[in-house]
């Protein structure tokens, strides 16, 4: 199972000064009236593995992972993906999850039982990577990771023998901590999250909120120092649950997923709160499966795409309706640079485009 990415919400201005709260709602309006246009731009990466990690940093710098121990980075906007060197001995792992901080320092995040659970960290664009967590445990399975700047940092786990596993970094990785067990809500039997974007954590300011496969969510309001859980109505089942977990500030956030069995079929597949998590209403309009669901940066719109297909929510998750995309096989993963319309999504057979949007 798995589960990087940073959102930002924006603000409106007006010859220097800040709009009223009135006339930045009317704005807000405005922008989820207009259909808004997807460009995606197919881009050559040189390898085939399943690229199921994408975390951009500027509409010219992003980084991507995958299976067999891949690793990406563009600096040009896409022009010329290169591959970087794999860390040695992890040659055979799968890194579901990277996430860059900024051009130059990026962490990813391999999956599996044991000693395949591993994070690496490199400050120098990729070129050499430091291993930071080695995961001796046979039960702990790494699913997912999520940052809020360069130091503090939060990973996530299967549940073990019926207690979360939540891993936390306050200094740039240099040491992981596990949170105590009596600071967490207790886990159901199996839960834990699917491995399938690298967006089952989300991380605001102080605020941190993980998606599990039972489709519940944790949330920490205070940098992970204690914990709540909230039942959520996505469906729920063998391979089933929530794949994605998204805010756009600390009130509104979205969790979308399914069946990834049934990639194509339309059901309780996604769900919104517009009260930090506390509460779950679920959506209305979503067309399949989805593995990954990220906000336009600066707007209340939400793009969701899973294999299949992809839909678009212009009102802060509470409806969808299906989006065109190039290909129509659809992607694993999405990751918008923060303050801009640009991002990337990749996935199987090492595919990555550039997304655009406009219409904004």
């Amino acid at each position: 199972m798995s589960g990087g990415n940073f959102w930002s919400g924006g603000n409106f201005w007006s010859g220097g000064r800040f709009l009223s709260g009135v006339l930045a709602a009317a704005a807000v309006a405005v922008v989820s009236a207009q259909a808004p246009a997807v460009r995606w731009e197919a881009q050559t990466t040189g390898v085939t593995a399943r690229l199921r990690g994408v975390s951009a940093v500027s509409p010219m710098v992003a980084w991507a992972s995958g299976a067999n121990g891949t690793l990406l980075r563009t600096s040009d906007g896409g022009a010329h993906w290169t591959k970087l060197p794999t860390p040695a001995g992890a040659e055979a792992l799968d890194f579901r999850d990277i996430d860059a901080v900024n051009n130059r320092i990026a962490y990813a995040l391999s999956i599996g039982p044991g000693e395949t659970s591993r994070i690496y960290k490199t400050v120098d664009a990729g070129t050499t990577w430091s291993l930071q967590f080695a995961n001796t445990d046979p039960k702990v399975f790494l699913d997912a990771m999520a940052f809020r700047d360069a130091g503090h940092g939060f990973a996530f786990s299967d549940s073990v023998d019926g207690q979360f596993v939540i891993l936390a970094t306050a200094n740039g990785g240099a040491s992981w901590n596990r949170v105590p067990a009596d600071r967490l809500p207790p886990a159901l039997p199996g839960e834990g999250a699917f491995a399938a974007s690298g967006t089952n954590v989300a991380v605001f300011e102080s605020h941190v909120w993980i998606g599990t496969t039972a489709s519940r969510v944790l949330h920490s309001a205070d940098g992970g120092a204690s914990w709540t859980i909230a039942t959520t109505p996505i469906a729920t089942g063998n391979a089933t649950g929530i794949f994605s977990i998204a805010f756009r500030d600390a009130q509104n956030g979205v969790v979308a997923g399914g069946d990834y069995t049934k990639e194509s079929q339309a059901g309780d597949n996604a769900a919104f709160t517009s009260d930090g998590g506390a509460t779950w209403t679920l959506a209305k309009g979503i067309s399949g499966f989805r593995s990954v669901a990220s906000w336009v940066p600066g707007t209340n719109r939400v793009l969701a795409i899973g294999p299949a297909g992809a839909d678009w929510s212009m009102d802060d998750g509470h409806t969808w309706t299906a989006a065109p995309i190039t290909p129509p096989t659809g992607f694993d993963t999405l990751s918008f640079a923060p303050g801009t319309i640009v991002g990337w999504a990749s996935g199987s057979g090492g595919r990555l485009s550039r997304v655009m949007i406009s219409g904004r």
